[in-house]
């Protein structure tokens, strides 16, 4: 029964997430909306982390199978993708590479300053 509760609240705050997706004109997924929603609901504590961590750590675990949809669906689409294969992974690349360097760097801030709140 736990785990029903943990899911249903997810599962509703991913349905509230799909009606902004449909209400609000923005580019943005309903996933990030939901996830948006979830983190301030958790950081207020309008929903505590024991009401959902069962459920998250079960989602998470179960992730990689949910890749397989996805990567059928590239195999499928092989014919499309194949012109512009070269691009995409260069694209990608560029994309990992500049978004590891941009953490690193917040990540070195973030250390940095908490050392000199500590430190005094």
């Amino acid at each position: 029964m736990k785990f029903l509760k943990q899911f249903l609240i997810i599962l509703l705050i991913s349905l509230i997430g799909e009606a902004l997706k449909a209400v609000l004109p923005l580019p943005v997924p309903a996933s990030i909306y939901g996830m948006v929603i979830l983190f301030i609901c958790l950081v207020t504590k309008v929903i505590k982390l024991d009401q959902v961590r069962d459920a998250g750590k079960f989602l998470i675990e179960i992730m990689p199978v949910m890749f397989i949809p996805s990567g059928v669906g590239l195999m499928v689409s092989w014919g499309d993708l194949q012109p512009i294969l070269i691009p995409v992974a260069v694209i990608t690349v560029v994309t990992v590479i500049t978004v590891m360097g941009a953490t690193g760097v917040v990540s070195q801030w973030i250390i940095r300053r908490d050392k000199e709140r500590l430190n005094g």
